[in-house]
């Protein structure tokens, strides 16, 4: 009801002016005669998210300590096959969610179609870092810079914004030189690079490129459309971290698009050529979409094509399971990144055969046990329910 009682208050004129949703008018004219059937026609145009379905949600992670539940994560999960069979299905599969960076795989595929590795000279590392969600080590840092250097372009062209390295060594040595954070060390520089090649191959500007009216971004949403049979509502879209446009889109849409993703099922050639270099170069570069000691780094560093899987920002993970013909959608209602790893981990267990290496190398990564400072366990985190 609170989610319809906010929508209710901005078509009727007011706006939130801080963060304890304070109230004040902004257009008067809607409480005149005939106001309240205005309203009642623009809330047919606003999107409504069910913010009840937070709490129906199943608890999908448990972190324990002494045997005793400490806390839980509520959320959703879906997985499908490329002809949209629901093998797995808990919460609610068709509330919208902003995706944010899960979908970058995605959002390299018009780049990789275009034939701008070709033309570029781009390597398999380069196209794989158009996916990642670095950590900024000097390894990012250096592709960012040659994917627009082989594009005839400069780092000035980056409009992602500068962020701090959360790569340890990075950060140190910057530190130690006194030299300032660059947005190539931002997490988004390598799709970022690949934008600027995307409309470099195009023969276009790539000035304004995060905008949505541009070229590239409307490649890119024409591509999402495509991908999730979805047509993304402009009153359902934000802004993302990065600055480039965020659509909300159903956790059913996003596990059918990586089914597709996976399989090519569904794709004309040209894009299933894309989809599975761009798979084959993120396995043979796993560093390159996360960085040392990140999920996806670690996961596709042992188990290489079996696997393409994505984080993104509050709690939000995308896989592709190819040799299955799978693809995976989570969102934590709480937006826990540790919940959704271990989410994650628990469908690839359930889904992917998995070598006795396998196990053993990836054990404390699908099911992390929680230790303290004294290296004692403590606790462990957990799936539930499936």
């Amino acid at each position: 009801m609170r989610a319809l009682g906010l929508a209710f208050a901005w078509v009727a004129g007011f706006e939130f002016v801080d963060s304890a949703s304070l109230l004040r008018r902004r257009n008067t004219s809607m409480l005149g005669p005939g106001g309240i059937r205005a309203i009642i026609a623009k809330l047919s145009q606003v999107p409504i998210f069910a913010t009840e379905s937070v709490m129906t949600n199943p608890v999908l992670v448990e972190i324990t300590r002494g045997g005793i539940v400490e806390s839980r994560h509520r959320g959703s999960i879906v997985v499908v096959d490329s002809a949209g069979k629901i093998l797995l299905s808990l919460g609610d599969r068709l509330l919208p969610v902003f995706p944010r960076s899960a979908i970058k795989a995605l959002q390299a595929l018009p780049m990789v179609a275009s034939g701008a590795p070709e033309r570029f000279g781009l390597g398999d590392d380069e196209i794989a870092l158009a996916c990642a969600s670095h950590t900024g080590s000097a390894v990012h840092v250096r592709a960012a810079a040659s994917m627009l250097a082989k594009a005839g372009m400069s780092a000035d062209l980056l409009e992602c914004g500068v962020q701090p390295p959360r790569d340890d060594d990075e950060a140190r040595e910057l530190a130690r030189q006194a030299r300032p954070a660059l947005a190539l060390h931002n997490n988004c520089s390598g799709k970022h690079a690949g934008f600027v090649c995307l409309a470099c191959a195009h023969h276009e500007d790539p000035r304004g490129y995060v905008n949505a009216s541009h070229p590239v971004q409307q490649r890119v949403r024409a591509v999402l459309e495509q991908m999730t049979e979805q047509t993304l509502d402009p009153l359902a879209c934000g802004t993302d971290g990065c600055s480039i446009p965020t659509y909300a889109i159903s956790l059913v849409a996003l596990a059918s698009a990586f089914a597709r993703f996976g399989s090519g099922v569904g794709l004309d050639a040209v894009r299933a050529r894309a989809a599975a270099r761009i798979r084959k170069a993120v396995a043979a570069n796993p560093l390159m979409v996360g960085g040392e000691g990140k999920f996806d780094t670690l996961v596709m560093r042992v188990l290489g094509e079996q696997v393409f899987c994505k984080i993104g920002a509050e709690g939000v993970y995308c896989a592709a399971l190819p040799d299955q013909g799978l693809g995976v959608a989570i969102k934590i209602d709480d937006g826990a990144a540790r919940a959704a790893e271990c989410a994650m981990g628990a469908v690839i267990r359930r889904f992917v055969p998995l070598s006795e290496d396998a196990r053993a190398r990836l054990g404390n990564v699908l099911e992390p046990e929680l230790r303290n400072w004294n290296g004692i366990l403590v606790g462990q985190v957990r799936s539930v329910g499936f």
